[in-house]
């Protein structure tokens, strides 16, 4: 399923990492997001539609150890940058993929606190689920013209899925703002703005470093 491509390679990108943006052996975080992602993927080998508190506990723990993993990367990434010494093809090689991890860490986390989490929002009824901590433009087309009112949630009973979060990490991290999904709860506003400011610090602080050092 795309959430379990996304681990994935998110793993692999922390492997290719240079090893100053390491913390210890290289192999160690990638041993332990195995570690918590292979019951998930037992326990849900197609799609998310069983859960459990010990698959919620080990999904949000494997969530919290790319974000930690992560942040960590990117701020060694940025003392690299103060140090002057890294290389500027390495600098922006590295920098593309805390970025496109970053994107995959938020991607999950929304994925995982919208509506309950995935399995809530598809296997409960919609009267039964929490309010929504986004809101789709599928939320609201149930009155436009019928082509499109066809794929609204009102009509089709469309709930959102994997793609649908990375696609709003994605613009979210390369528009330094929503784009057509908007936050509403307190946390989700606080995720996306956490997100922006990551994404502008690698945008403007590294990748333009990056890009200077190549000259």
């Amino acid at each position: 399923m795309p959430a379990a491509t996304a681990i994935l390679v998110a793993l692999l990108l922390y492997v290719l990492l240079p090893q100053q943006l390491i913390l210890g052996p290289r192999f160690v975080v990638p041993a332990l997001e195995l570690a918590l992602f292979v019951p998930l993927l037992a326990g849900n080998p197609r799609r998310m539609t069983r859960e459990s508190t010990l698959l919620r506990k080990l999904a949000i723990a494997l969530l919290l150890v790319i974000a930690a993993t992560n942040t960590v990367a990117l701020g060694l990434l940025v003392h690299e940058l103060v140090a002057g010494k890294a290389q500027g093809k390495e600098l922006l090689l590295a920098a593309g993929q805390v970025w496109a991890t970053n994107v995959i860490v938020f991607a999950m986390a929304y994925w995982e606190l919208d509506r309950g989490g995935p399995v809530r929002r598809t296997q409960a009824p919609g009267r039964d689920l929490p309010p929504a901590d986004f809101r789709f433009p599928q939320d609201e087309d149930h009155d436009a013209i019928a082509e499109v009112a066809a794929r609204s949630s009102a009509m089709s009973g469309w709930t959102p899925g994997f793609l649908d979060y990375l696609y709003v990490s994605i613009t979210n991290s390369s528009a330094f703002s929503p784009t057509d999904t908007m936050p509403l709860s307190h946390r989700a506003k606080m995720l996306m703005a956490a997100e922006s400011v990551s994404a502008l610090m690698l945008s403007v602080l590294v990748i333009s470093r990056g890009v200077s050092l190549l000259k």
